[in-house]
């Protein structure tokens, strides 16, 4: 197997993240997106909705979509298991992981795709042109600021977001906490004690670093 990747790349980075918790070594093959490389006839052809990452398994098979990866490994390789173990765990990692994906890690991409001057007619990723709209940055970082208050009330009872054991809803949320701290200046405040205390752990583990 082998990953395509950007280092750049908020999504591909949680993909990174995962398969460092697994110790798990692929093959990384770049892609530049700031000289379009996406674009190219050659990744076209890999994944058409270019966009990264992309897994390519042993016999060409090409798999896209940072929780279809995901899953696809931690149901193929060894444990630690990311997204539980048990029906439980593995219902609540899903459920905490689709939320932050969808009102976090959509939202700053939804905030700094229709503000980025670089991105005009470019304001969702993949293969058509969609026309930025500027009201929507501002909503975009709303909807950042009340997930944070969510998680902060959930962490405030929980060790990590799906309950006591480390899983990849934390990694999604702390690529989100990254992602929204650069790219947008959405950062956790003293308002999310919780979520700094989690913060102060998850950011710290060695897959965190790499």
């Amino acid at each position: 197997m082998k990953l395509y990747h950007s280092i750049s790349s908020p999504n591909s980075r949680r993909v990174r993240m995962l398969l460092a918790e697994k110790c798990l070594h692929l093959p990384l093959v770049p892609i530049d997106l700031g000289r379009g490389e996406q674009h190219s006839d050659e990744y076209q052809a890999i994944n058409p909705r270019r966009v990264v990452p992309t897994l390519v398994l042993d016999d060409g098979t090409a798999i896209g979509e940072v929780p279809v990866i995901s899953r696809y490994l931690d149901d193929t390789q060894p444990a630690p298991f990311l997204f539980g173990a048990t029906d439980e765990e593995k219902a609540l990692t899903a459920m905490w992981e689709r939320r932050i994906e969808q009102e976090g890690f959509a939202s700053v991409m939804e905030a700094i795709r229709n503000r980025a001057p670089g991105l005009e007619n470019r304001a969702i990723a993949g293969p058509h042109d969609y026309a930025q709209i500027s009201e929507l940055v501002e909503r975009g970082k709303q909807r950042v600021k009340n997930l944070f208050a969510d998680i902060d009330a959930r962490l405030a009872s929980s060790t990590y977001v799906a309950g006591e054991q480390f899983s990849v809803a934390d990694i999604t949320l702390l690529v989100t906490v990254d992602f929204a701290a650069k790219a947008i200046d959405v950062v956790v405040t003293d308002e999310y004690p919780a979520l700094q205390r989690w913060y102060a752990v998850v950011s710290t583990r060695p897959s965190a670093l790499a």
